[in-house]
């Protein structure tokens, strides 16, 4: 199974066992550019779960370009920790690759003592919200000798291949492109200038690692901004690295600021392997993928498809470091999913705080989150079947307990069915896929359609209890709101009702937005329609574009707040209000809903009381624990632990993660 993915390859005179690498992800795990126990532990199970490549970076080169939440190599003194770390990788039965790293204007001020970023030319960043001092060719020089000197030390450190940055818009990025390059001397103006500054990198960093040492580089397939490189583009740079002395090529998507979605659900999986495909086409050297390859059959399609020789799974093996062991034992249905929700991973690295996984509670907490076996087995009784009482059970029987899951419903999963409703967000329902394989595997005791009484806990005498009820809609007490016209959110994502042509939306945080986007989605064209019809010229393109995104029902959002989608994350938002408004969706903000009766809505917006009409008025202003299991157990004597909705309504890693920590303190 996955002959192609599991099939060894060599890169340069490097042999790695399969055909998956774990990319350079920034963790933040320290704040002083150096290594610690937390960085060894997460990298060791990375490598054991059966990667080929394993990369530790961004790995600064210098203090200008990376601060202080990077991990750095720019002085000797960092080889003995990098070289444990190497040995690390290495007992764990992959490869060690360093990925050399220099932000340019990326550079934040704030993570560089306050000092002015460095960079081609002094063109602002939004990314960063600076504008970069202009490198003069001293600078160039040195930050030159800065990236030989720390792939001299990573080899000294015992990695077996450096990767050179190359993309997401840091500083080999803004010499390539026009948009950032202004330059009028040697490394500005023409291809063969703006080339130059990566172009005598790698033949630096070449000579100084000798010829049989592994250097890659990882570069855009598509900056995917306005005026900067294309697709149409990367060939020629690829084949200018190959030239130079790159012996693989890791290739992603664009840069931090476009506006082309990069890693969240509305990314199909493996979509930006074309861009790889581009690169392969043009050089002789191994070229990788990037970007959303999910699941086993992804990756062995783009090797087998020859559009790249290896892939990267970067969240993948955050969210389950044994992906690969899973995928050659065929048991790519125990595989713990990564939804592409950002919640942990760049949610985090955007606000400067250290990775988590929102589905794997043990991610980046590997020494600390251990199953023990317990020498005194309980029986443990788990009330609901949502996330948090589905990862309880799981990781309770994982520690030796006799566990026992109830569930009032007919099916496991919870607010995870809410949760994959709307567009583009149906990757939550592999998290359903992977607890339903978990329960069939450990032969979990699962009670459905049962509702747990005082009756049946005396009858079930469980040891201990977990509860885990959940919550339910929080109906805003205001006249009409039970009229028939009158829905709430979780009705409408899970029972998909017919909606009239007007719709509102009362509640514009997460739920809301994301239920006004259900509800445009309603008769627009599918991604297979499209297809059909570009294939075949028969609309014009602005037509099928109108048809994409106008359905059958014109939805309005009112919101109290000054602003909308306030509880999304950072990464993810402002792709959510992109398709707000490619779907129409009207935004009222500061707008206070009065009453709702027969679907006409009355609303005070800056001090003026005003009115429209509308088919049907769905209420998504949020949820309130449900707390009827809970309070009864409090009076029966029995240890008990609530998790997940019913302790507090928050979001699904609250739930996994409090019931692994429940699990656990059993």
């Amino acid at each position: 199974m996955y002959k192609h993915l599991f099939s060894p390859i060599k890169i340069n005179s490097v042999e790695i066992k399969n055909r998956i690498a774990y990319p350079a992800l920034g963790l933040l795990y320290s704040y002083d550019g150096g290594l610690n126990d937390r960085y060894y532990n997460f990298f060791k199970e990375r490598a054991e779960g059966g990667a080929g490549i394993v990369t530790v970076g961004p790995v600064g080169v210098d203090f200008i370009g990376s601060g202080i939440v990077v991990l750095s190599l720019a002085s000797d003194e960092a080889i003995p920790s990098f070289t444990k770390l190497a040995d690390t990788i290495h007992g764990g039965g992959a490869k060690a690759w360093v990925q050399l790293f220099h932000a340019g204007r990326y550079a934040h001020p704030i993570v560089i003592n306050n000092q002015q970023p460095l960079g081609v030319s002094p063109v602002f960043s939004p990314y960063s919200k600076a504008t970069p001092k202009e490198m003069d060719l001293e600078e160039i020089k040195g930050v030159q000798k800065a990236f030989v000197d720390a792939g001299k030390r990573a080899k000294a450190a015992g990695f077996d291949g450096v990767e050179i940055i190359g993309s997401a818009g840091y500083l080999i990025t803004q010499f390539l492109s026009p948009t950032t390059n202004l330059r009028k001397d040697q490394y500005g103006g023409s291809f063969e200038n703006r080339v130059r500054f990566p172009r005598e990198i790698i033949e630096m960093v070449r000579e100084a690692v000798g010829p049989d040492f592994p250097v890659t580089i990882r570069m855009a397939g598509n900056d995917f901004i306005p005026g900067a490189n294309t697709d149409v583009d990367m060939p020629a740079i690829a084949r200018v690295y190959e030239k130079a002395g790159i012996d693989a090529i890791n290739v992603t998507g664009g840069w931090h600021e476009t506006k082309v979605p990069q890693l969240p659900m509305d990314l199909p999986r493996g979509a930006f392997a074309f861009l790889a495909a581009n690169v392969k086409r043009a050089v002789n050297v191994p070229v990788m993928a990037s970007n959303r390859i999910s699941d086993p059959a992804s990756a062995e399609k783009i090797i087998r498809d020859n559009c790249a020789d290896m892939v990267n799974l970067g969240r993948v093996l955050i969210a389950d470091p044994e992906w690969p062991k899973k995928a050659k034992q065929g048991l790519a249905h125990e595989i713990r999913p990564c939804v592409a929700c950002n919640q942990g991973c760049t949610d985090q690295v955007f606000t400067g705080q250290p990775v988590f996984c929102m589905v794997n509670a043990r991610a980046s907490y590997e020494g600390d989150r251990v199953i023990t076996k317990t020498d005194s087995p309980k029986k443990v009784m788990i009330v609901g079947a949502g996330p948090g009482g589905l990862e309880a059970a799981v990781t309770a029987t994982l520690a030796g307990h006799k566990v026992s899951l109830y569930e009032k419903g007919d099916d496991i999963g919870g607010q995870l069915w809410l949760a994959g409703a709307p567009p583009h967000k149906h990757e939550i329902f592999e998290i359903i896929r992977y607890y339903r394989a978990m329960m069939k595997k450990y032969g979990i005791d699962l009670h459905l359609n049962t509702e747990v009484d005082k009756d049946l806990i005396q009858k079930a005498a469980p040891d201990y209890i977990i509860v885990a009820e959940g919550a339910e809609p929080l109906i805003p007490p205001i006249e009409g709101k039970d009229d028939a016209c009158v829905l709430n959110a979780w009705n409408v994502l899970l029972e998909d009702p017919p909606l009239g042509p007007e719709v509102a939306v009362v509640g514009g945080g997460a739920v809301g937005l994301e239920t006004a986007m259900f509800a445009a989605a309603k008769g627009t064209l599918n991604p297979e329609a499209v297809h059909f019809l570009m294939a075949y010229d028969a609309v014009p393109p602005e037509r099928i574009k109108k048809f994409m995104f106008e359905g059958s029902s014109k939805v309005t959002v009112f919101e109290m707040l000054d602003k909308s989608g306030k509880d999304v994350g950072r990464s993810t938002k402002w792709v959510l209000m992109d398709n707000t408004r490619r779907y129409g969706i009207d935004i009222l903000t500061s707008a206070k809903v009065l009453s709702v009766s027969g679907g006409l809505v009355k609303y005070e917006l800056g001090g003026t009381v005003t009115e429209k009409q509308f088919d049907h008025v769905i209420m998504a202003v949020g949820s309130k624990s449900t707390t009827k299991v809970s309070q009864m157990v409090e009076g029966l004597g029995i240890p008990f632990a609530t998790i997940g909705d019913c302790a507090a309504p928050r979001k699904i890693d609250s739930a996994i993660h409090g019931g692994f920590l429940a699990a656990t303190a059993i």
